[in-house]
């Protein structure tokens, strides 16, 4: 009984536990810092003055002040949605592509290409989780790698950098969570159950190779 069951679980599960331990060999020799892109990074030091600040944002619940292209901005979270003020509480315009490709030659070692806008989400893209629209800067890296760089339309923050090893991570993280499709969701009903049907297949061959023992000191 307990021969069967592992037999046939372990032929089972085997293909995903093929998947689980392939993808956590590739975590172990990946930085995470550098799938993210950290290493293209560069550090940007500003001098801001709070004394030009001079207004108030009704509801807000988190102020972030920061430079854009020179100029300092004031991200508001509100309970409406995310404002985007000028020093006197003004609404900012969208940065240019232009500014875009500015910002990533500012503030990356990568050279910028060529610009595209994206307006609509897609399952599983790169750049899920982040605010739409967004500019994708296609940039080049020492190495003449291609590398898209995600900027926020309005606050010219760098959202992500994402690389051919990223792409990589992420596949393999799809396999590693059972989740193929968004790769985001590590609660669904496959993994819990794969998971619980490895436990068995590891637990009955812990007991096969003391059943095989005891018999074998029996005899």
């Amino acid at each position: 009984m307990v021969r069967n069951t592992h037999t046939n679980l372990s032929f089972f599960i085997s293909i995903q536990l093929l998947l689980w331990t392939v993808s956590g060999i590739y975590f172990a020799f990946n930085k995470i810092e550098n799938v993210r892109g950290e290493q293209y990074r560069l550090n940007q030091p500003a001098d801001i003055l709070l004394g030009e600040l001079s207004f108030s944002i009704p509801d807000a619940t988190d102020i972030n002040i920061k430079k854009r292209l020179g100029d300092t901005i004031v991200i508001a979270s509100t309970k409406s949605g995310m404002l985007y003020l000028d020093t006197n509480g003004n609404p900012i315009n969208h940065i240019t592509s232009d500014e875009a490709m500015a910002i990533v030659e500012q503030a990356t070692t990568l050279q910028p290409q060529r610009v595209e806008q994206v307006n609509d989400s897609s399952r599983g893209s790169e750049y899920r989780g982040r605010a739409l629209p967004i500019y994708r800067v296609i940039a080049k890296n020492a190495n003449d790698a291609e590398i898209n760089v995600y900027v926020n339309i309005f606050s010219g923050d760098i959202s992500a950098i994402r690389s051919a090893q990223w792409r990589i991570w992420d596949l393999m993280w799809g396999f590693h969570i059972m989740d193929w499709v968004e790769r985001d969701n590590i609660d669904n009903i496959l993994l819990k159950i794969f998971s619980i049907l490895a436990l068995v297949s590891s637990l009955t061959g812990v007991l096969l190779f003391f059943k095989v023992d005891l018999k074998k000191n029996g005899q």
